[in-house]
C-alpha cells in the first residue's frame, strides 16, 4: 500500500497473496472503489460460494440498505426477496441482504451478503490489502469452537477451584492461630 496525497492508493502486486483467512487473523472489509470500511472479521459468519459472498452479521455505518425490495426470479436468487447493500462513500452496490428466501437459503436471512468481487481485505497482521476473492471465509463447525470453549470454562473453573481451597485452607489456618 501506499499513500499519494492523502489518499489510500491499493498495491496488490508487491506480496504473495494469502489464500485463506484464518480465524486467528484480523481483517477490515473495504469498498473496491473507495476503500470506505464496511466491516471486519468479527462480523464475518462464514462465505456463501455460490453467491462468492461473505456473509456478515454487522457492518458498519458507512454501508446503506436500500429501501427497495427486489425480488429475484433466476438463478441462485430464484424466490428471493433482497434489499440492495450500497457504500455510503461512492453508492456502488457492495452486497444484498436477503429478506425472505426458500429453505434452501434459510442461513443468509437478516445477514449482510457482501460481493467478494467488490470487496478488499486489509489484513492487520501482514498490513496487506488483498482482493476478498483472493481469500475464503470458511467458518469452523460450531461444535468445534463449542468444544473449544468448554475446555476454557473447565480450565478457568480449576484454576478457580484450586485459589478457592487455598484461601479455605489459610482461613483454617488463621483460625487456629486465635
Amino acid at each position: 500500500m501506499e499513500y499519494d496525497e492523502s489518499l489510500l492508493m491499493q498495491r496488490f502486486d508487491d506480496f504473495k497473496l494469502i489464500t485463506e483467512a484464518r480465524h486467528e487473523e484480523q481483517v477490515t472489509l473495504h469498498c473496491a472503489r473507495c476503500n470506505t470500511v464496511l466491516g471486519d472479521s468479527f462480523s464475518v459468519c462464514g462465505e456463501i460460494k455460490c453467491m462468492d459472498s461473505i456473509m456478515c452479521l454487522r457492518v458498519t455505518n458507512d454501508v446503506v440498505i436500500s429501501d427497495a425490495m427486489e425480488s429475484g426470479h433466476t438463478g441462485v436468487m430464484a424466490d428471493c426477496i433482497y434489499s440492495s447493500v450500497k457504500c455510503c462513500g461512492c453508492r456502488s452496490a457492495v452486497g444484498r441482504v436477503i429478506h425472505s428466501a426458500p429453505p434452501r437459503l434459510d442461513v443468509t436471512r437478516s445477514l449482510f451478503l457482501l460481493y467478494k468481487a467488490n470487496i478488499s481485505c486489509y489484513i492487520l497482521n501482514s498490513s496487506s490489502m488483498v482482493k476478498a476473492s483472493t481469500l475464503t471465509f470458511d467458518m469452523k463447525p460450531l461444535s468445534e469452537k463449542m468444544s473449544e470453549v468448554k475446555q476454557q470454562f473447565e480450565a478457568q473453573l480449576g484454576r478457580i477451584s484450586h485459589v478457592r481451597s487455598r484461601l479455605s485452607d489459610r482461613s483454617e489456618t488463621s483460625d487456629l492461630d486465635k
